[in-house]
Protein backbone atom coordinates (compact mmCIF):
# COMPACT_ATOMS: atom_id res chain seq x y z
CA UNK A 1 0.00 0.00 0.00
CA UNK A 2 2.99 2.85 1.07
CA UNK A 3 5.60 1.39 -1.76
CA UNK A 4 2.12 2.32 -4.49
CA UNK A 5 1.32 5.95 -2.58
CA UNK A 6 5.10 6.43 -2.69
CA UNK A 7 4.90 5.83 -6.41
CA UNK A 8 2.63 7.72 -7.53
CA UNK A 9 4.51 10.64 -5.65
CA UNK A 10 7.93 9.75 -7.51
CA UNK A 11 6.06 9.64 -10.61
CA UNK A 12 3.55 12.58 -10.92
CA UNK A 13 4.87 14.12 -7.88
CA UNK A 14 2.51 17.60 -8.42
CA UNK A 15 -0.86 15.29 -8.63
CA UNK A 16 -3.10 16.36 -6.49
CA UNK A 17 -3.75 13.69 -3.87
CA UNK A 18 -6.80 15.39 -1.96
CA UNK A 19 -8.64 18.22 -2.24
CA UNK A 20 -11.21 20.05 1.03
CA UNK A 21 -12.68 23.60 -0.28
CA UNK A 22 -9.73 25.71 -0.98
CA UNK A 23 -7.07 23.42 0.65
CA UNK A 24 -4.83 20.59 -1.72
CA UNK A 25 -2.41 18.31 -1.03
CA UNK A 26 0.07 16.76 -4.00
CA UNK A 27 1.47 13.18 -3.65
CA UNK A 28 5.10 14.94 -3.01
CA UNK A 29 3.87 16.83 -0.24
CA UNK A 30 1.72 13.43 1.10
CA UNK A 31 4.78 11.60 0.80
CA UNK A 32 7.30 14.07 1.99
CA UNK A 33 4.95 15.32 5.04
CA UNK A 34 4.32 11.86 5.91
CA UNK A 35 7.88 10.51 6.05
CA UNK A 36 8.85 13.42 8.22
CA UNK A 37 6.07 12.94 10.70
CA UNK A 38 6.95 8.82 10.79
CA UNK A 39 10.39 10.04 11.29
CA UNK A 40 9.63 11.92 14.33
CA UNK A 41 7.35 9.29 15.78
CA UNK A 42 9.82 6.50 15.47
CA UNK A 43 12.39 8.35 17.37
CA UNK A 44 10.25 9.44 20.18
CA UNK A 45 9.01 5.52 20.27
CA UNK A 46 11.23 3.59 19.22
CA UNK A 47 10.15 -0.11 20.82
CA UNK A 48 6.73 0.89 20.95
CA UNK A 49 3.80 0.10 18.42
CA UNK A 50 1.07 1.02 20.54
CA UNK A 51 -2.02 2.47 18.23
CA UNK A 52 -1.80 6.22 17.63
CA UNK A 53 -5.29 8.96 17.83
CA UNK A 54 -5.66 10.62 14.75
CA UNK A 55 -8.54 13.64 16.26
CA UNK A 56 -9.67 15.96 13.54
CA UNK A 57 -12.06 16.14 10.58
CA UNK A 58 -11.56 16.81 7.22
CA UNK A 59 -7.95 18.47 7.59
CA UNK A 60 -5.33 17.28 4.99
CA UNK A 61 -3.14 16.38 8.00
CA UNK A 62 -5.31 14.19 8.56
CA UNK A 63 -4.14 11.83 6.25
CA UNK A 64 -0.32 13.10 6.53
CA UNK A 65 -0.94 11.65 10.13
CA UNK A 66 -2.69 8.03 9.09
CA UNK A 67 0.57 7.52 6.50
CA UNK A 68 3.22 8.66 9.23
CA UNK A 69 1.82 6.16 11.59
CA UNK A 70 1.95 3.47 9.84
CA UNK A 71 5.04 4.23 8.05
CA UNK A 72 6.53 4.53 11.90
CA UNK A 73 4.81 0.63 12.80
CA UNK A 74 1.62 1.39 14.01
CA UNK A 75 -2.10 1.52 13.61
CA UNK A 76 -3.53 4.73 13.60
CA UNK A 77 -7.19 4.85 15.03
CA UNK A 78 -9.09 7.85 13.16
CA UNK A 79 -11.49 9.95 15.66
CA UNK A 80 -13.89 12.55 14.50
CA UNK A 81 -14.36 15.73 16.32
CA UNK A 82 -17.97 15.14 16.26
CA UNK A 83 -17.80 12.66 18.98
CA UNK A 84 -18.70 13.73 22.65
CA UNK A 85 -15.57 14.12 24.64
CA UNK A 86 -16.79 11.32 26.99
CA UNK A 87 -16.92 8.46 24.16
CA UNK A 88 -13.52 9.78 22.85
CA UNK A 89 -12.76 9.57 26.06
CA UNK A 90 -13.76 5.65 26.19
CA UNK A 91 -11.88 5.13 23.17
CA UNK A 92 -8.38 6.43 24.62
CA UNK A 93 -9.00 4.53 27.12
CA UNK A 94 -9.41 1.08 25.69
CA UNK A 95 -6.80 2.01 23.45
CA UNK A 96 -3.93 2.55 25.76
CA UNK A 97 -2.61 5.08 23.35
CA UNK A 98 0.45 6.93 24.39
CA UNK A 99 0.47 10.13 21.60
CA UNK A 100 -2.83 11.81 19.99
CA UNK A 101 -2.19 13.66 16.47
CA UNK A 102 -4.35 16.52 15.78
CA UNK A 103 -4.53 19.14 12.85
CA UNK A 104 -7.21 21.37 14.70
CA UNK A 105 -6.99 22.39 18.85
CA UNK A 106 -7.13 19.29 20.98
CA UNK A 107 -9.76 19.91 24.02
CA UNK A 108 -8.54 20.59 27.14
CA UNK A 109 -10.40 17.57 28.51
CA UNK A 110 -8.97 15.25 26.42
CA UNK A 111 -5.68 15.65 27.62
CA UNK A 112 -4.44 13.07 30.17
CA UNK A 113 -1.25 12.04 31.74
CA UNK A 114 1.23 10.32 30.20
CA UNK A 115 -0.36 11.15 26.56
CA UNK A 116 1.71 13.33 24.31
CA UNK A 117 -0.39 15.44 21.98
CA UNK A 118 0.74 17.39 18.56
CA UNK A 119 -2.20 19.71 17.64
CA UNK A 120 -2.67 22.97 15.78
CA UNK A 121 -2.09 25.02 18.59
CA UNK A 122 0.86 23.69 20.50
CA UNK A 123 -0.42 23.90 23.58
CA UNK A 124 0.66 20.76 25.17
CA UNK A 125 3.55 19.06 24.08
CA UNK A 126 4.33 20.86 19.94
CA UNK A 127 2.25 21.91 17.14
CA UNK A 128 1.66 18.95 14.49
CA UNK A 129 3.10 21.45 11.17
CA UNK A 130 5.95 22.53 13.30
CA UNK A 131 7.28 19.09 13.38
CA UNK A 132 6.47 18.21 9.63
CA UNK A 133 8.78 21.26 8.91
CA UNK A 134 11.82 20.38 11.55
CA UNK A 135 11.73 16.91 10.01
CA UNK A 136 11.57 17.63 5.89
CA UNK A 137 13.96 15.99 4.16
CA UNK A 138 14.03 12.80 6.62
CA UNK A 139 13.11 9.30 5.11
CA UNK A 140 12.57 6.48 7.69
CA UNK A 141 13.65 3.18 7.30
CA UNK A 142 11.16 0.65 5.74
CA UNK A 143 12.01 -1.69 8.19
CA UNK A 144 9.88 0.13 10.78
CA UNK A 145 6.43 -0.13 8.60
CA UNK A 146 3.33 -1.90 9.50
CA UNK A 147 3.53 -5.87 8.69
CA UNK A 148 0.76 -7.77 6.82
CA UNK A 149 -0.54 -9.19 10.02
CA UNK A 150 0.18 -6.11 11.74
CA UNK A 151 -3.16 -3.73 12.51
CA UNK A 152 -3.09 -0.59 10.02
CA UNK A 153 -5.59 1.00 11.54
CA UNK A 154 -8.33 0.19 14.54
CA UNK A 155 -11.99 1.81 13.51
CA UNK A 156 -13.84 2.32 16.88
CA UNK A 157 -17.70 0.94 16.37
CA UNK A 158 -20.64 1.05 18.53
CA UNK A 159 -20.72 -1.73 21.53
CA UNK A 160 -23.66 -2.89 22.91
CA UNK A 161 -21.68 -2.88 26.84
CA UNK A 162 -22.34 1.03 26.16
CA UNK A 163 -18.81 1.19 25.45
CA UNK A 164 -16.98 1.61 21.73
CA UNK A 165 -15.34 -1.14 20.50
CA UNK A 166 -12.00 -1.34 18.48
CA UNK A 167 -12.28 -3.02 15.36
CA UNK A 168 -8.28 -4.22 14.21
CA UNK A 169 -7.75 -4.28 10.21
CA UNK A 170 -4.84 -5.44 9.22
CA UNK A 171 -2.90 -4.81 6.32
CA UNK A 172 -3.36 -8.01 4.38
CA UNK A 173 -7.40 -6.68 5.24
CA UNK A 174 -6.84 -4.09 3.32
CA UNK A 175 -4.87 -4.69 1.05
CA UNK A 176 -7.20 -7.40 -0.42
CA UNK A 177 -10.30 -5.22 -0.17
CA UNK A 178 -8.25 -2.69 -2.55
CA UNK A 179 -7.03 -5.21 -4.51
CA UNK A 180 -10.72 -6.68 -5.37
CA UNK A 181 -12.14 -3.35 -5.18
CA UNK A 182 -10.32 -1.45 -8.02
CA UNK A 183 -10.93 -4.89 -10.26
CA UNK A 184 -14.38 -4.85 -8.93
CA UNK A 185 -15.39 -1.57 -10.57
CA UNK A 186 -13.11 -0.53 -12.74
CA UNK A 187 -10.87 1.90 -11.10
CA UNK A 188 -8.23 3.25 -13.30
CA UNK A 189 -5.52 5.84 -12.51
CA UNK A 190 -5.77 9.68 -11.91
CA UNK A 191 -9.47 9.59 -10.91
CA UNK A 192 -11.48 11.53 -8.57
CA UNK A 193 -13.34 10.28 -5.70
CA UNK A 194 -15.97 12.01 -3.18
CA UNK A 195 -14.97 11.40 0.20
CA UNK A 196 -17.93 11.73 2.21
CA UNK A 197 -17.98 9.43 5.07
CA UNK A 198 -15.73 11.25 7.82
CA UNK A 199 -12.54 8.95 8.46
CA UNK A 200 -13.68 7.09 11.46
CA UNK A 201 -16.13 5.45 9.53
CA UNK A 202 -15.39 2.78 7.34
CA UNK A 203 -17.02 3.41 4.38
CA UNK A 204 -13.87 6.21 3.98
CA UNK A 205 -11.69 3.77 3.14
CA UNK A 206 -12.86 2.60 0.46
CA UNK A 207 -12.83 6.14 -1.11
CA UNK A 208 -9.82 7.28 0.74
CA UNK A 209 -7.39 4.09 -0.43
CA UNK A 210 -8.63 3.52 -3.57
CA UNK A 211 -7.66 7.18 -4.95
CA UNK A 212 -4.82 6.45 -3.02
CA UNK A 213 -3.57 3.37 -4.57
CA UNK A 214 -4.66 4.40 -8.22
CA UNK A 215 -2.63 7.82 -8.02
CA UNK A 216 -6.45 9.34 -8.21
CA UNK A 217 -7.80 12.36 -6.10
CA UNK A 218 -9.83 12.69 -2.97
CA UNK A 219 -12.45 15.49 -2.80
CA UNK A 220 -13.67 15.89 0.59
CA UNK A 221 -16.82 16.83 1.88
CA UNK A 222 -17.17 17.63 5.29
CA UNK A 223 -19.60 18.07 8.30
CA UNK A 224 -21.16 21.82 7.78
CA UNK A 225 -21.54 20.69 3.83
CA UNK A 226 -23.59 17.55 4.50
CA UNK A 227 -25.93 19.96 6.80
CA UNK A 228 -26.24 22.59 4.38
CA UNK A 229 -27.17 21.61 1.21
CA UNK A 230 -26.70 24.74 -0.66
CA UNK A 231 -23.08 25.23 0.60
CA UNK A 232 -22.64 21.23 -0.53
CA UNK A 233 -24.01 22.14 -4.23
CA UNK A 234 -21.80 25.23 -4.34
CA UNK A 235 -18.91 22.93 -4.03
CA UNK A 236 -20.04 19.96 -6.11
CA UNK A 237 -20.98 22.31 -9.11
CA UNK A 238 -16.91 22.92 -9.01
CA UNK A 239 -15.70 18.99 -8.09
CA UNK A 240 -15.15 16.59 -11.96
CA UNK A 241 -16.10 13.86 -9.74
CA UNK A 242 -15.97 10.68 -11.13
CA UNK A 243 -16.81 7.83 -8.63
CA UNK A 244 -18.96 8.79 -6.13
CA UNK A 245 -18.61 6.86 -2.78
CA UNK A 246 -21.19 7.33 -0.18
CA UNK A 247 -24.48 5.86 2.30
CA UNK A 248 -27.63 5.50 -0.03
CA UNK A 249 -28.93 8.25 2.58
CA UNK A 250 -26.52 11.13 1.16
CA UNK A 251 -27.47 10.41 -2.34
CA UNK A 252 -31.22 10.32 -1.00
CA UNK A 253 -30.90 14.13 0.65
CA UNK A 254 -28.88 14.59 -2.95
CA UNK A 255 -31.98 13.99 -5.17
CA UNK A 256 -33.94 16.20 -3.30
CA UNK A 257 -31.89 19.01 -5.67
CA UNK A 258 -33.79 19.00 -8.87
CA UNK A 259 -30.26 20.09 -10.73
CA UNK A 260 -28.59 17.36 -9.49
CA UNK A 261 -27.65 15.43 -12.12
CA UNK A 262 -25.52 14.71 -15.49
CA UNK A 263 -25.26 18.85 -16.10
CA UNK A 264 -24.11 19.23 -13.08
CA UNK A 265 -21.45 16.59 -12.78
CA UNK A 266 -21.09 15.79 -16.31
CA UNK A 267 -17.94 13.51 -15.61
CA UNK A 268 -18.91 11.11 -12.77
CA UNK A 269 -19.66 7.95 -14.14
CA UNK A 270 -19.44 5.55 -10.98
CA UNK A 271 -21.85 5.10 -8.19
CA UNK A 272 -20.14 3.19 -5.01
CA UNK A 273 -23.16 2.38 -2.13
CA UNK A 274 -22.44 0.96 1.15
CA UNK A 275 -23.15 1.24 4.91
CA UNK A 276 -27.20 0.66 4.82
CA UNK A 277 -29.82 -0.19 2.51
CA UNK A 278 -29.78 0.64 -1.56
CA UNK A 279 -33.66 0.80 -2.64
CA UNK A 280 -34.87 0.38 -5.83
CA UNK A 281 -36.50 3.74 -5.68
CA UNK A 282 -33.75 5.61 -4.93
CA UNK A 283 -31.80 3.75 -8.14
CA UNK A 284 -34.28 4.20 -10.12
CA UNK A 285 -33.96 8.11 -9.72
CA UNK A 286 -30.46 8.04 -9.54
CA UNK A 287 -30.97 6.35 -13.29
CA UNK A 288 -33.11 9.30 -14.45
CA UNK A 289 -30.49 11.78 -13.65
CA UNK A 290 -27.34 9.52 -14.42
CA UNK A 291 -28.54 7.57 -17.39
CA UNK A 292 -24.95 6.48 -18.38
CA UNK A 293 -23.60 5.73 -14.96
CA UNK A 294 -22.91 2.87 -13.28
CA UNK A 295 -24.52 1.86 -9.99
CA UNK A 296 -22.62 -0.81 -7.00
CA UNK A 297 -24.53 -1.96 -4.23
CA UNK A 298 -22.31 -3.74 -1.79
CA UNK A 299 -22.03 -4.98 1.75
CA UNK A 300 -20.05 -5.96 4.59
CA UNK A 301 -19.32 -4.89 8.41
CA UNK A 302 -16.39 -2.77 10.02
CA UNK A 303 -15.10 -6.11 11.14
CA UNK A 304 -14.73 -7.58 7.27
CA UNK A 305 -12.95 -4.21 6.34
CA UNK A 306 -15.32 -2.12 4.77
CA UNK A 307 -17.31 -4.75 1.63
CA UNK A 308 -17.09 -8.41 0.55
CA UNK A 309 -19.88 -8.42 -1.84
CA UNK A 310 -21.05 -6.25 -4.96
CA UNK A 311 -23.05 -6.15 -7.49
CA UNK A 312 -23.94 -4.05 -10.85
CA UNK A 313 -27.60 -2.62 -10.58
CA UNK A 314 -28.46 -2.40 -13.71
CA UNK A 315 -32.07 -1.92 -15.29
CA UNK A 316 -32.41 -6.17 -15.41
CA UNK A 317 -31.31 -6.43 -11.55
CA UNK A 318 -33.73 -3.39 -10.95
CA UNK A 319 -37.06 -5.39 -12.67
CA UNK A 320 -35.78 -8.52 -11.56
CA UNK A 321 -35.28 -8.29 -7.68
CA UNK A 322 -36.92 -6.02 -4.55
CA UNK A 323 -35.73 -6.00 -2.42
CA UNK A 324 -32.00 -5.49 -4.57
CA UNK A 325 -29.44 -7.95 -3.41
CA UNK A 326 -26.21 -7.03 -2.10
CA UNK A 327 -23.73 -8.55 -4.51
CA UNK A 328 -21.58 -11.30 -5.23
CA UNK A 329 -18.77 -12.10 -2.54
CA UNK A 330 -15.08 -11.68 -3.78
CA UNK A 331 -12.93 -14.35 -4.38
CA UNK A 332 -11.37 -14.70 -1.37
CA UNK A 333 -14.10 -14.77 1.34
CA UNK A 334 -17.00 -16.71 1.90
CA UNK A 335 -20.41 -16.34 2.70
CA UNK A 336 -22.45 -19.08 5.02
CA UNK A 337 -25.89 -18.61 6.21
CA UNK A 338 -26.03 -20.36 9.25
CA UNK A 339 -28.98 -21.43 11.02
CA UNK A 340 -29.51 -20.78 15.20
CA UNK A 341 -26.80 -24.01 15.65
CA UNK A 342 -24.35 -22.32 13.51
CA UNK A 343 -25.37 -25.03 10.67
CA UNK A 344 -25.26 -24.19 6.95
CA UNK A 345 -28.83 -23.38 5.76
CA UNK A 346 -30.81 -24.39 1.64
CA UNK A 347 -30.25 -21.77 -0.50
CA UNK A 348 -33.17 -19.34 -0.07
CA UNK A 349 -33.31 -19.93 3.57
CA UNK A 350 -32.86 -16.91 5.98
CA UNK A 351 -30.30 -17.14 8.70
CA UNK A 352 -26.99 -15.26 10.43
CA UNK A 353 -24.23 -14.11 7.82
CA UNK A 354 -21.19 -15.79 8.45
CA UNK A 355 -18.32 -13.86 6.55
CA UNK A 356 -15.18 -16.34 6.17
CA UNK A 357 -11.67 -15.49 4.42
CA UNK A 358 -8.84 -12.85 4.39
CA UNK A 359 -11.27 -9.72 5.06
CA UNK A 360 -12.40 -10.70 8.63
CA UNK A 361 -10.71 -8.47 11.05
CA UNK A 362 -8.61 -10.25 13.91
CA UNK A 363 -11.26 -9.07 16.58
CA UNK A 364 -11.70 -6.40 18.81
CA UNK A 365 -8.98 -4.15 20.02
CA UNK A 366 -7.96 -5.29 24.23
CA UNK A 367 -11.42 -6.99 23.94
CA UNK A 368 -10.54 -10.80 24.38
CA UNK A 369 -14.32 -11.98 25.33
CA UNK A 370 -16.20 -10.06 22.71
CA UNK A 371 -13.63 -11.03 20.35
CA UNK A 372 -14.38 -14.91 20.81
CA UNK A 373 -17.67 -14.25 21.14
CA UNK A 374 -17.82 -12.88 17.32
CA UNK A 375 -14.85 -14.52 15.98
CA UNK A 376 -13.47 -17.87 15.54
CA UNK A 377 -11.14 -19.55 13.61
CA UNK A 378 -12.58 -21.94 10.18
CA UNK A 379 -10.11 -25.40 9.98
CA UNK A 380 -10.55 -27.63 6.50
CA UNK A 381 -9.04 -28.84 3.69
CA UNK A 382 -8.52 -25.34 2.18
CA UNK A 383 -6.50 -24.09 5.40
CA UNK A 384 -7.25 -21.84 8.39
CA UNK A 385 -8.96 -18.73 8.06
CA UNK A 386 -11.10 -16.45 9.98
CA UNK A 387 -14.73 -15.98 10.15
CA UNK A 388 -17.02 -13.41 11.88
CA UNK A 389 -20.56 -13.69 13.10
CA UNK A 390 -21.81 -10.41 11.83
CA UNK A 391 -25.72 -10.64 13.54
CA UNK A 392 -26.93 -9.72 10.08
CA UNK A 393 -30.13 -11.70 8.55
CA UNK A 394 -29.67 -12.37 5.20
CA UNK A 395 -30.05 -15.48 2.55
CA UNK A 396 -28.49 -16.72 -0.69
CA UNK A 397 -30.38 -17.08 -4.08
CA UNK A 398 -28.52 -17.48 -7.51
CA UNK A 399 -25.19 -17.02 -6.06
CA UNK A 400 -26.40 -13.38 -4.29
CA UNK A 401 -26.83 -12.24 -1.17
CA UNK A 402 -29.70 -10.69 -0.16
CA UNK A 403 -29.89 -8.15 3.70
CA UNK A 404 -32.39 -9.04 5.55
CA UNK A 405 -31.67 -6.69 8.75
CA UNK A 406 -30.58 -7.50 12.30
CA UNK A 407 -30.23 -10.11 14.53
CA UNK A 408 -29.99 -8.12 17.57
CA UNK A 409 -30.72 -4.71 18.13
CA UNK A 410 -28.35 -2.98 16.06
CA UNK A 411 -29.25 -0.88 13.05
CA UNK A 412 -27.97 0.63 10.51
CA UNK A 413 -29.21 4.69 10.48
CA UNK A 414 -27.49 7.03 7.63
CA UNK A 415 -24.78 4.10 7.23
CA UNK A 416 -23.81 4.38 11.12
CA UNK A 417 -23.63 0.77 13.17
CA UNK A 418 -25.75 1.49 15.82
CA UNK A 419 -25.62 -0.44 19.25
CA UNK A 420 -29.60 0.37 20.44
CA UNK A 421 -28.27 -1.05 23.87
CA UNK A 422 -25.79 1.32 23.99
CA UNK A 423 -28.23 4.49 23.64
CA UNK A 424 -30.28 2.21 26.43
CA UNK A 425 -27.61 2.35 28.51
CA UNK A 426 -26.82 5.93 28.18
CA UNK A 427 -30.25 7.32 29.18
CA UNK A 428 -30.51 5.05 32.21
CA UNK A 429 -27.83 6.47 33.92
CA UNK A 430 -29.35 10.59 32.90
CA UNK A 431 -31.32 12.44 36.33
CA UNK A 432 -35.00 11.38 35.86
CA UNK A 433 -35.11 9.15 33.80
CA UNK A 434 -35.77 5.27 35.56
CA UNK A 435 -36.06 2.94 32.51
CA UNK A 436 -35.22 3.73 28.91
CA UNK A 437 -35.89 1.49 25.35
CA UNK A 438 -35.08 2.79 22.00
CA UNK A 439 -36.59 1.27 18.81
CA UNK A 440 -35.89 1.61 15.43
CA UNK A 441 -38.59 2.97 13.16
CA UNK A 442 -38.30 1.64 9.44
CA UNK A 443 -40.31 2.28 6.08
CA UNK A 444 -39.69 0.10 3.02
CA UNK A 445 -37.03 -2.09 5.13
CA UNK A 446 -34.55 0.64 6.19
CA UNK A 447 -34.24 2.33 9.37
CA UNK A 448 -35.56 5.90 9.08
CA UNK A 449 -35.25 7.50 12.55
CA UNK A 450 -35.03 5.82 16.59
CA UNK A 451 -37.58 6.46 19.03
CA UNK A 452 -36.66 7.00 22.67
CA UNK A 453 -39.38 5.54 25.25
CA UNK A 454 -38.74 6.52 29.00
CA UNK A 455 -40.43 5.84 32.34
CA UNK A 456 -39.70 9.27 34.06
CA UNK A 457 -38.50 8.99 37.85
CA UNK A 458 -40.35 9.90 40.85
CA UNK A 459 -40.18 14.18 40.87
CA UNK A 460 -39.83 14.44 37.42
CA UNK A 461 -43.58 15.25 36.63
CA UNK A 462 -42.44 18.00 33.78
CA UNK A 463 -42.35 15.69 30.99
CA UNK A 464 -40.93 18.53 28.68
CA UNK A 465 -38.28 19.86 30.74
CA UNK A 466 -36.99 15.88 31.07
CA UNK A 467 -37.03 15.82 27.40
CA UNK A 468 -35.43 19.12 26.92
CA UNK A 469 -32.89 17.57 29.70
CA UNK A 470 -32.48 14.12 28.15
CA UNK A 471 -31.41 15.65 24.68
CA UNK A 472 -29.28 18.10 26.48
CA UNK A 473 -27.14 15.45 28.52
CA UNK A 474 -27.22 12.58 25.99
CA UNK A 475 -25.00 15.03 23.43
CA UNK A 476 -22.50 14.70 26.11
CA UNK A 477 -22.26 11.36 25.99
CA UNK A 478 -23.10 10.37 22.04
CA UNK A 479 -22.57 11.63 18.57
CA UNK A 480 -25.15 13.12 17.21
CA UNK A 481 -26.48 10.33 14.59
CA UNK A 482 -27.46 8.08 17.84
CA UNK A 483 -29.65 10.69 19.78
CA UNK A 484 -33.15 9.74 19.17
CA UNK A 485 -35.42 11.79 17.07
CA UNK A 486 -38.64 11.77 19.03
CA UNK A 487 -39.23 10.64 22.90
CA UNK A 488 -42.28 9.47 24.77
CA UNK A 489 -43.11 8.73 28.27
CA UNK A 490 -44.24 6.18 29.25
CA UNK A 491 -45.32 5.13 33.04
CA UNK A 492 -43.95 1.63 32.47
CA UNK A 493 -42.44 -0.25 29.49
CA UNK A 494 -44.70 -3.34 28.22
CA UNK A 495 -43.11 -6.70 28.66
CA UNK A 496 -42.94 -10.03 26.71
CA UNK A 497 -43.98 -12.94 28.83
CA UNK A 498 -40.12 -14.25 28.86
CA UNK A 499 -39.74 -10.68 30.94
CA UNK A 500 -37.90 -8.88 28.27
CA UNK A 501 -39.40 -5.60 27.06
CA UNK A 502 -41.60 -6.18 24.47
CA UNK A 503 -40.29 -3.98 21.71
CA UNK A 504 -42.89 -5.15 19.15
CA UNK A 505 -45.46 -3.51 21.36
CA UNK A 506 -43.99 -0.47 21.49
CA UNK A 507 -43.07 -0.44 17.95
CA UNK A 508 -46.74 -1.22 17.11
CA UNK A 509 -47.30 2.34 18.98
CA UNK A 510 -45.75 4.35 16.50
CA UNK A 511 -46.63 2.53 12.99
CA UNK A 512 -50.63 3.20 12.41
Amino acid sequence: MLSQISYWAATHPQRTAFIHREETLTYAELAEQSDALAVWIAQQYPNDRTPIVVYGHKEKEMLVSFLACVKAGHAYIPVDESLPPERIAKIITNAQARLILSPVTLPQSLCYEGIRVLDSQGSYDGRLTDIIKEYRGRRPDPAWEVGDENNYYIIYTSGSTGDPKGVQITLNCLKSFVNWGREAWSIGENMVFLNQAPFSFDLSVMDVYLALSSGSTIWSVDRSMTLNPRELFYWLKQAPLEVWVSTPSFMEMCLLERSFNREMLPTLKTFLFCGEVLTNETVEKLQARFPEARIFNTYGPTEATVAVTSILVNREVLEKFRPLPVGYCKSDCRIMIADEKGEPVPEGVKGEIIIQGVSVSPGYFHNPALTQKSFYLVNDREGTRRAYKTGDVGYVKEGLLFYSGRLDFQVKLHGYRIELEDIEKNLRTLPGVNNAVVVPVHKEGKCQYLAGYLVPAPGWENHQELIKNVRKELARKLPEYMIPRRFIIKESIPMTPNGKADRRALLEELTP
